[in-house]
């Protein structure tokens, strides 16, 4: 059980939750012992990531619920593999999976309620980015444009405003000004210090201590706009084309079309990849047929939707309805291109209007598929003896006799390929006999 997790949400969302945790889960001993205790925070440690919020207007029964139902599944450690999960950095490489600007750019969603989530989720130790809007003796102030860790936002028009204490600003030489290394307009990357959530103000510190343990690799300070969050830089381009669609933008990304792209999210996200986990208790199990899994499955799905169609083809073929036939047939197909049936009653109509090689390539496919298909064999058999006949008009007796000689390896016992064959022997050694005479 992940207990640093459990006290986290409890935090969240408060004395409801652990009220309903208390009457689903109190017939499971891993949190019996858990939830005398879990909702007191641990020694020395940090108060609950909701204090000092201002209320949410948000009832969030729905989510606490299912929080409460799930939470033998939600906190247990079989979630996360062994492996170090990434940084919660912003990547900057588009090449692993698609990196969207922030999805509230795509909704209509009033300035004042992103400035309130803002403070709301913003907490002390996430990386903002800002530009420098004045210095004075006692710090300099930046205005905020991206986030540099944690979610998302888009709040480059919030003008929200930080200030950076000047005990704050680390010194660059051994002696003069700390300030004076800086410049109005210069961007910042720097850590959340203090927030005042109900007067909506915030203090940053460039010191790496102001970070997390697993953010303190970041370097703090000036930085360049080629070293903005990829994420930030897409949203910029966003706003000079409004008309693009969040699905465009997805499927323009090198990193939406990664093969490998699932792998790596879910390494990311340290999820064992062997052994999955779901919230839904019926695949809890580790023992499935091969049949249960998605693909099997699809592909049952797919023969039965193909069948159907195949049904209603062979309705508008008895009907002479020839041309919807074929559109029912060719759409099975494409649902199952490997569907039998579909492959025979197509090939019986190609046959039907006289399109014997398409006819016989349909008939050969289904008995690849199916080697004990009869009416594939037989109607192969037909087609062929009957292409034979016609190459016969032609005069190409050769090829004739291959078309016969093909049908009765499919069928020994086909007697109208070996009587077509026996007259084409015979007609072949009356015009060899005329020749030899001439």
């Amino acid at each position: 059980m992940d207990r640093d997790l459990l006290r986290q949400s409890l935090g969240c969302h408060g004395p409801a939750l652990l009220s309903l945790l208390r009457s689903e889960q109190q017939d499971n001993p891993h949190f019996r012992s858990l939830l005398g205790t879990a909702a007191e925070p641990a020694r020395g440690a940090a108060p609950p990531q909701g204090a000092g919020r201002k209320e949410k207007r948000v009832d969030n029964i729905e989510i606490q619920k299912f929080i409460s139902k799930k939470a033998d599944l939600l906190f247990a450690l079989s979630w996360k593999s062994d492996a170090p999960t990434s940084s919660e950095v912003h990547d900057d490489n588009d090449n692993h999976y698609a990196v969207m600007p922030p999805l509230e750019q795509f909704m209509e969603i009033p300035g004042l309620d992103r400035r309130e989530l803002f403070f709301r989720d913003i907490e002390r130790g996430d990386i903002v980015i800002g530009r420098i809007s004045s210095i004075r003796e006692f710090g300099f102030f930046m205005v905020l444009i991206c986030l540099g860790s944690g979610i998302m936002r888009d709040i480059s028009h919030l003008e929200i405003t930080a200030l950076c204490p000047l005990r704050d600003v680390p010194s660059h030489s051994n002696h003069g000004d700390p300030l004076s290394y800086y410049q109005t307009g210069d961007i910042i990357r720097a850590g959340i210090k203090d927030i005042d959530r109900y007067h909506e103000k915030l203090a940053v510190s460039l010191y790496s201590s102001s970070l997390p343990p697993h953010l303190s690799g970041i370097k703090l300070g000036v930085m360049t706009s080629e070293e903005l969050p990829l994420y930030y830089r897409r949203s910029v381009e966003l706003n000079s084309n409004s008309l693009e669609s969040y699905e465009n933008i997805m499927q323009s990304s090198l990193g939406f079309v990664n093969p490998g792209v699932v792998e790596f999210l879910l390494e990311k996200l340290g999820i064992d990849e062997s052994h999955p986990p779901s919230l839904m208790r019926g695949l809890q199990s580790k023992n499935f047929s091969e049949d249960d899994f998605a693909l099997a499955l699809r592909k049952k799905q797919s023969a039965s939707w193909a069948l159907k169609c195949v049904k209603i083809g062979v309705d508008y073929f008895k009907v002479g309805r020839h041309v919807d036939a074929m559109n029912e047939y060719n759409k099975a197909l494409e649902i199952d291109k490997q569907n039998v049936e579909a492959l025979v009653a197509r090939g019986a109509l190609y046959a039907t209007k006289g399109s014997l090689n398409k006819a016989i390539e349909d008939f050969e496919l289904a008995l690849e598929n199916c080697p004990t298909h009869r009416n594939a064999r037989k109607y192969l058999c037909q087609t062929l003896v009957e292409r034979g006949g016609q190459l016969e008009e032609e005069e190409k007796f050769l090829n004739a006799e291959s078309y016969y000689k093909k049908a009765l390896a499919l069928d020994e016992t086909f007697k109208d390929a070996e009587d077509a064959l026996q007259k084409l022997h015979k007609y072949m050694q009356v015009i060899l006999y005329f020749l030899f005479e001439i």
